[in-house]
C-alpha cells in the first residue's frame, strides 16, 4: 500500500476510561470483525448491530488470560482497519501506570494519538503521564471524550480540564489545535455536537463511530518515511510463535522487506552481527493475522527469521550501519527479591523449584518486557526485580505461578539513588488523584500527610471530593488496602509518576501488628475460635502452618503475637468427645496476591506457590526473632 494512504495511531488514556472497548467498537463497525446474523452492512459500509446492548461489551483485544480476569489491559496489541482506501493501524496501550513502559515503547510506532478521557472523571493521574510522553515526542492529539451517554456526563468542565493540562505539559501551539469529538464506546457512537448524543442515547437518531474514523483520516499525517533507502525497522515488541520461532513488531522506517529477503540487525555493543533471511511476514487485521510477500515503509508489520535481536534492536538490511534512534524509558520505581521457596512447605505443590530455573525465566522476561530491571544478588540465588509499581510485578508473580514456580519473595521497597549532580539521596514522587466521599475527607488527608503528601487541589467533582496531591511512592505502598478500608470501599485512588526529588525523610509504621504461629500442623477450629477474638484471621480451619507462618492480623498493638493455631481441644470423657461442638469462623479474610504484597513487613517474606500464597516471617524462629529483637534494642536501632 502506497505510505501516503496509511494511518499509524495509538489509543492512550487512564485506565477504565474505555480505550479497548472503544478499539473492540471501531473493529466491529468498520467490518474487520465480520458480520454477525443480527448485524447490517449500512450504504457508507459501517456495520451496525440491531440488537440491544446488554450488559458490558466483550473486549475481544485482552486476549490474555489475566487481562480478561483483572478487566485490564497489560500488553499494548495492534491491529488494522481498512476505511476510505486507507489503511488504520491502531495501536492499543495499557491505562494502568505500572505499564506505562508499554505505551512509552509503542510510541515510536505513531504518527498520532487519540487520547480518550472519561467524560465524568476528566483527566486523572495515568492522563497526565501518557499525554507529556506522547506530546514530547511531537506527535499531535485528538481527544476523545469517551462515556458521555452517561448522566453525570461534564463535557464542558472536562474540556476545560483538558485545556489546562494541555498547557500544564507545554504543548506546541500546533498541539493546542486539537479536535474533540463526543463519544459512546459501548452505545457505538462519535459525534462532535452535544445535541446529537441526547437524540442517540434517546433512540431519535442512529449513530456510528464515522466521524472518529474520518478524523483519524483526516486529522493524521501519513507516516514520513522513505521507500527508497535501504529495509530499516525498529523492534518495539519480541514474541514467540510455535513452528515459527521469535517474532518482531515494528514499524517500516524506510524501504521495503520481502519473504526471504536477507536481514540483519544492530544492536550496541554486538560486534558480529548475524545474518538472516525473512520467513515470515504478517499484517494484523482484525483479530486475524494476514500473510504478506511484500511490505513497505509506514507500515505496522511482524517479521520472522532472526534469534537474536531484542527490543529496541534495529532489523535492516545487509551493509546498513546506522541504528535508528530510540528513547530510552524511565527507570523503575519499585524493587522486590525473588528467591527460591525455602519454606517447610516448599516442594509439595510446584515443579519449578529451583534458582537456577527461576534465573532463566527471570531473563526471558527481560526479552519482551524491557520496562523491568534484574539483578542477581551476592549470594546469586536471590535476584532483584526492579519495575514501574507493584502491580506490574504482582503480574509478573501470577505469572510465574501458573506455570508452576515456587517463590519467595520480599516486602516491596522503593528504588532510591544519588543525584549525579548534588549527590544528594533523590526517590520518585507520584501525582496522586483521590475521589472520596466528604464523611471520610479528613480522614484521607490526615493518613496522606503522615506519608509525606503535599496537597495540591481540593474540589467537587460529581458529588465526591477531588483531591489532588504529590507524594513519594514510598508512601503509596501498602497504602491502598487501608485506603479501602477507610473509605468502606466507596474511595478512587488513582496515581503515576512524576519526577524525582529529594528524599523526604522516614515515614511511621502504620501497620497493626501479625497473628504468628508457634507450631507445625494443621489449623483447628477450636485453636482458630481463640485466635479470632484477638485480630483478623487470614486461614480458616483445615489449613497447613509452621513456625513464623503469619495467619492474620492482631487487633490491639503494633507488636506480633505469638499462637498455636493447630492446638486440638483436650477429651476427658467417652461423653465429651461424642458431644458436638458448634464453632463458627467470623472473621477469616484470605488475602490475594496483590492484598499480601501491600500488606507485608520488613521482617515478612511472601511464599509463593501454584495453589496457595502465604505470608510468614524471613526468620521462622520466634525465639530467634526474640534474639535478633533484642540485639536490635541494644544497639538502638530500634
Amino acid at each position: 500500500m502506497d505510505p501516503k494512504r496509511i494511518r499509524n495511531v495509538a489509543i492512550i488514556a487512564h485506565v477504565d476510561h474505555g480505550k479497548t472497548t472503544l478499539v473492540d467498537c471501531l473493529l466491529q463497525q468498520s467490518g474487520s470483525l465480520g458480520r454477525t446474523a443480527s448485524q447490517t452492512t449500512q450504504a457508507d459500509g459501517m456495520v451496525l448491530d440491531d440488537a440491544p446492548i446488554v450488559g458490558e461489551r466483550p473486549r475481544v483485544m485482552d486476549a490474555g488470560a489475566l487481562e480478561r480476569e483483572r478487566g485490564i489491559t497489560i500488553l499494548s496489541k495492534v491491529t488494522s482497519i481498512e476505511w476510505r482506501g486507507h489503511r488504520i493501524n491502531i495501536v492499543d496501550t495499557p491505562g494502568h501506570a505500572d505499564f506505562g513502559g508499554e505505551v512509552e515503547r509503542v510510541l515510536s510506532m505513531v504518527d498520532g494519538v487519540i487520547l480518550v478521557v472519561d467524560a465524568t472523571e476528566g483527566p486523572l493521574a495515568q492522563t497526565k503521564f501518557v499525554l507529556n510522553k506522547a506530546l514530547s515526542r511531537g506527535l499531535r492529539p485528538l481527544v476523545v471524550l469517551n462515556k458521555v451517554d452517561r448522566p453525570s456526563r461534564r463535557p464542558d468542565d472536562v474540556d476545560t480540564q483538558l485545556l489546562e493540562l494541555f498547557l500544564d505539559v507545554e504543548a506546541s501551539d500546533a498541539q493546542m489545535d486539537y479536535r474533540t469529538l463526543l463519544c459512546s464506546a459501548k452505545q457505538g457512537f462519535a459525534t462532535t455536537e452535544l445535541d446529537e448524543v441526547d437524540a442517540i442515547v434517546s433512540g431519535a437518531q442512529r449513530g456510528t463511530m464515522r466521524p472518529l474514523l474520518d478524523a483519524i483520516i483526516d486529522e493524521f499525517e501519513p507516516p514520513a518515511v522513505d521507500t527508497g533507502a535501504p529495509f530499516r525497522m525498529l523492534v518495539t515488541q519480541v514474541g514467540v510463535e510455535p513452528f515459527v520461532g521469535r517474532t518482531y513488531l515494528g514499524r517500516i522506517a524506510s524501504g521495503t522487506i520481502s519473504v526471504g529477503q536477507p536481514v540483519t540487525f544492530l544492536h550496541p555493543p554486538a560486534a558480529e552481527l548475524p545474518t538472516g533471511r525473512v520467513t515470515k511476514l504478517v499484517l494484523r487485521r482484525g483479530l486475524e493475522q494476514v500473510p504478506l510477500e511484500t511490505a513497505v515503509a509506514g507500515d505496522i508489520i511482524t517479521l520472522s527469521g532472526l534469534t537474536l535481536p531484542q527490543v529496541n534492536s534495529t532489523l535492516c538490511a545487509p551493509g546498513v550501519a546506522e541504528p535508528l534512534p530510540f528513547i530510552p524509558l524511565d527507570q523503575p520505581t519499585v524493587s522486590m527479591t525473588f528467591s527460591a521457596n525455602t519454606s517447610p512447605l516448599a516442594g509439595q505443590e510446584g515443579k519449578l523449584l529451583t534458582s537456577q530455573v527461576i534465573r532463566e525465566r527471570l531473563l526471558k522476561e527481560l526479552e519482551t518486557n524491557i520496562a523491568l530491571r534484574i539483578y542477581a544478588l551476592p549470594s546469586n540465588k536471590d535476584f532483584e526485580v526492579c519495575g514501574r509499581g507493584e502491580l506490574q510485578l504482582g503480574i509478573l508473580i501470577e505469572t510465574m505461578r501458573r506455570e508452576g514456580f515456587e517463590l519467595s519473595i520480599s516486602p516491596p521497597k522503593v528504588v532510591v539513588k544519588r543525584d549525579p549532580v548534588t549527590n544528594q539521596l533523590v526517590e520518585p514522587v507520584e501525582d496522586v488523584v483521590i475521589d472520596v466521599d466528604e464523611a471520610y475527607q479528613g480522614t484521607v488527608i490526615e493518613k496522606m500527610s503522615v506519608r509525606k503528601a503535599q496537597i495540591e487541589d481540593v474540589a467537587e467533582v460529581s458529588g465526591k471530593i477531588r483531591l489532588r496531591m504529590i507524594v513519594p511512592t514510598r508512601g503509596l505502598l501498602g497504602f491502598e488496602a487501608e485506603f479501602k478500608n477507610d473509605t468502606k470501599g466507596t474511595g478512587v485512588l488513582n496515581h503515576a509518576f512524576r519526577c524525582w526529588e529529594g528524599y523526604k525523610g522516614a515515614i511511621p509504621k502504620t501497620r497493626k501488628g501479625a497473628l504468628v504461629s508457634t507450631a507445625a500442623g494443621t489449623t483447628t477450629t477450636y485453636a482458630l475460635e481463640a485466635a479470632q477474638a484477638r485480630g483478623r484471621l487470614f486461614v480458616g480451619a483445615g489449613t497447613p502452618v509452621y513456625e513464623g507462618m503469619v495467619i492474620g492480623e492482631y487487633a490491639k498493638d503494633v507488636s506480633d503475637l505469638n499462637l498455636n493455631p493447630a492446638k486440638t481441644k483436650a477429651v476427658t470423657n467417652v461423653r465429651s468427645a461424642l458431644k458436638e461442638d458448634i464453632t463458627r469462623l467470623a472473621n477469616v479474610i484470605p488475602m490475594t496476591l496483590e492484598e499480601t504484597l501491600a500488606y507485608m513487613a520488613a521482617d515478612e517474606v511472601m511464599e509463593v506457590t501454584p495453589k496457595s500464597i502465604r505470608l510468614r516471617k524471613a526468620v521462622l524462629s520466634q525465639d530467634e526473632r526474640h534474639s535478633l529483637r533484642r540485639r536490635a534494642i541494644k544497639g538502638g536501632q530500634l
